[in-house]
């Protein structure tokens, strides 16, 4: 009889680990173990997704690209860029001359991101660090992005608000929303698309729009509220870093990003990663 118990016990674990490691990707064990999950995964991530370039381009890269047309130069932020899958399609388009900032908090996904973007390093900056609190300034972007990631983050509301804040009033977010047959077994960290399209109007966001994108997510578009103008591209990244302890302006280095407040140093990795999630 004892044997049963050890059976069903065995069986309950297995069931709890492919919950919190598979379903629920860490989320619910912290920062860390998501952050250590994706680097375990780097490597074989675009296989595990099943990445397929022509259907990104179709639902991403041609849409983001037409509707930043009317920029000259725009400038778009990727947060949770994981392999910089947005990056690729996105500087595929023809019509698409801006530059791109892509974030991460896991470090050996930005180093894979770095490796698949080669041919577009001089217009891509990577930074690895969390999204709870964004390293820029207020209104810095044309364009934000967060794909298959908000569910993932302790508090999807607070990164919802980092990129609104950090976004150009009349600029684009485009994001996900979870839908898959498995989401109820991520209590508190999904929505129904009504409720997800009212947090994100809660937001001074505008024009939302909810479309059929995978199976287990749909995707969502929206516009911060005013007109689109001229960001702050044009004055460098040095105009719009912020240093993640103080909030101070930044200079950049050979080999490091330094605050002009507090002095603090952010590496300038050997693959071009600018360190600020140590």
């Amino acid at each position: 009889m004892i044997w049963v118990f050890g059976v069903l016990g065995l069986l309950l674990l297995l069931a709890l680990l492919y919950w919190q490691l598979i379903i629920a990707e860490g989320a619910y064990l912290g920062r860390r173990m998501v952050a250590l999950l994706y680097n375990i995964s780097a490597g074989a991530y675009d296989r595990i997704k099943q990445y397929d370039p022509g259907y990104e381009q179709w639902f991403l890269g041609r849409p983001l690209a037409r509707a930043l047309a009317v920029l000259p130069e725009p400038l778009v932020l990727d947060v949770a860029t994981g392999t910089a899958r947005l990056a690729r399609t996105l500087f595929k388009e023809t019509g698409f001359q801006g530059r791109m900032v892509a974030l991460d908090h896991a470090r050996k996904m930005l180093r894979e991101a770095g490796r698949t973007t080669e041919p577009w390093s001089d217009r891509l900056t990577l930074i690895w660090k969390g999204a709870s609190k964004l390293p820029f300034a207020d209104a810095s972007f044309d364009a934000v992005t967060c794909l298959e990631a908000l569910e993932f983050v302790p508090d999807a509301e607070q990164v919802l608000r980092e990129m609104v804040r950090v976004l150009h009033p009349g600029g684009i977010l485009v994001t996900t929303n979870r839908i898959s047959k498995d989401a109820w077994m991520l209590p508190g960290r999904v929505y129904t698309s009504e409720a997800f399209e009212t947090l994100l109007r809660s937001l001074d966001l505008e024009m939302v729009q909810t479309q059929p994108w995978q199976e287990d997510y749909d995707l969502v578009w929206a516009r911060k509220s005013g007109a689109m103008g001229t960001t702050l591209r044009e004055r460098g990244l040095e105009m719009i870093v912020r240093c993640p302890a103080c909030g101070g302006g930044v200079h950049f280095e050979a080999t490091a990003v330094v605050c002009t407040a507090c002095d603090a140093r952010y590496p300038i990795a050997s693959d071009g990663v600018i360190e600020m999630g140590a």
